[in-house]
């Protein structure tokens, strides 16, 4: 109890009687809101609450009438609001609906003096949007109550409203930086792209086909070729563990590596007199790679790589496999040939062994390097596309130009998994010997 004697009251609705005996009642309220509106047709009885709501410290507005309510609400933020039910014109309920549908930036805080008290009419208040009722005749301490609840709600909301504030700043913040992430990253796409310039290569002795598809917007694989000599090619795919910006990063480094513009930071050629340029073994070439990435680069990731020296003129390839999916050997009228024995990935131990091995090209035949991303990919139900999927799709497309073949097996990759947005990167090279210039 608020008081030890009986607390006096009043009613709204009865001018002649005394409306509150305030009595025991504080005057201090720290932190109290500092606008609250009086509607009441009434005017003893506003006059009456207004008077002691200004002692109580708040700034009181009054309003004789609902539609008065409301152009005081419209025109001014409004933080509490005590309404009579029982008005001309517009009711209580009335009022606060229409108060709730202005759509004020601040949350007010209604409540409805009342004499009614069964349980339809408490539910038809709380429907129009009311806070809370103070049933009539109401005492001096429950209004001190429910407005002091009223401002706690308050305070809860403006602090919620200041939180939400600053959780947009902050997400409006983080699109900026997402956004200025994705430009740079859509810019490293176009420049791991411009890694594979000319995809559709063709000399006397035969043509090449590259196709790079990263996943996400850089990747770790790389297709590529560069010339040995006029009469020597060097064919490779790689790719790097991992997926992103730092996988990516190692990429571009491994192509300066493999170069076919500056012939003297290739570390598959070897430079001999007069200024010519040589093949080294495949195998050499990797066993370096291995090395230096292990010394050098300070890098977790390691690679996977198939590399090939073709002579154009005798059609001896002579290949390295390390780690790499098998490169493919298609020839007419015969089934396809996988070449290699695995071999260990490139970056993992100090002087790992590798081993090349030689394959005598005929004229009509192809080779396929690629990327696992093609044998794992998974549909739905997990399940790989696997060699056997390939090899499938190979015998297919086994007459179909590089280009047409590389678009169709995108194609089927994309009905395998369902999706255009693959889980790897997917790479592959297509090499098609006419055999040696006449």
């Amino acid at each position: 109890m608020l008081n030890s004697v009986p607390s006096p009251q009043f009613d709204p609705d009865h001018t002649s009687q005394p409306a509150l005996d305030w009595e025991g009642v504080s005057d201090t309220n720290p932190d109290v809101p500092q606008r609250v509106l009086v509607v009441d047709d009434s005017r003893m009885q506003r006059r009456l609450l207004a008077t002691r709501l200004r002692k109580w410290g708040y700034e009181v507005w009054e309003a004789d009438s609902a539609a008065e309510g409301l152009k005081i609400c419209t025109d001014h933020d409004v933080s509490l609001i005590l309404s009579d039910w029982m008005m001309p014109e517009m009711s209580g309920p009335e009022f606060c609906r229409a108060f709730r549908n202005l759509g004020q930036s601040n949350y007010g805080y209604f409540i409805l003096l009342t004499s009614k008290g069964s349980s339809d009419e408490v539910a038809e208040g709380l429907n129009s949007g009311a806070d809370d009722f103070l049933t009539k005749p109401v005492t001096s301490g429950e209004l001190r109550a429910r407005l002091r609840a009223g401002e706690r709600v308050l305070r809860m909301q403006a602090a919620l409203i200041d939180k939400n504030e600053i959780v947009n700043s902050t997400l409006k913040r983080i699109e900026k930086l997402y956004d200025a992430l994705n430009h740079d990253l859509s810019e490293a796409r176009h420049l791991q792209q411009s890694l594979v310039r000319d995809t559709d290569i063709q000399f006397p002795e035969g043509k090449i086909g590259l196709n790079l598809t990263p996943s996400g917007h850089v990747g770790g694989d790389l297709v590529g070729y560069f010339r040995v000599s006029r009469h020597q090619i060097g064919l490779f795919s790689l790719d790097v563990s991992g997926h992103g910006v730092t996988s990516a990063l190692m990429t571009a480094r491994l192509a300066g590596y493999l170069s076919g513009f500056t012939p003297s930071q290739n570390m598959a050629l070897r430079r001999v007199g007069d200024g010519k340029f040589v093949a080294r073994d495949p195998a050499e070439t990797v066993s370096d790679l291995n090395e230096l990435l292990l010394r050098e680069l300070e890098t977790e990731h390691y690679f996977t790589i198939a590399l090939s020296i073709v002579d154009l003129q005798s059609g001896l390839m002579r290949t390295v496999q390390a780690g790499h999916p098998h490169p493919v050997l298609q020839r007419r009228g015969q089934a396809i040939a996988l070449l290699g024995d695995g071999g260990m990935p490139v970056g993992l131990i100090p002087k790992a062994e590798f081993t090349s091995f030689e394959t005598q090209l005929k004229p009509g035949d192809r080779v396929i390097l690629h990327s696992d991303g093609i044998t794992e990919a998974e549909n739905p139900a997990g399940v790989m596309l696997e060699e056997d999927g390939l090899n499938s799709f190979l015998d297919a497309a086994r007459d179909m130009p590089a280009p047409v073949m590389m678009d169709r097996l995108l194609e089927t990759l994309q009905a395998h998994t369902k999706t255009s947005d693959f889980g790897d990167d997917v790479s592959i090279l297509v090499f098609d010997y006419d055999g040696p210039c006449a």
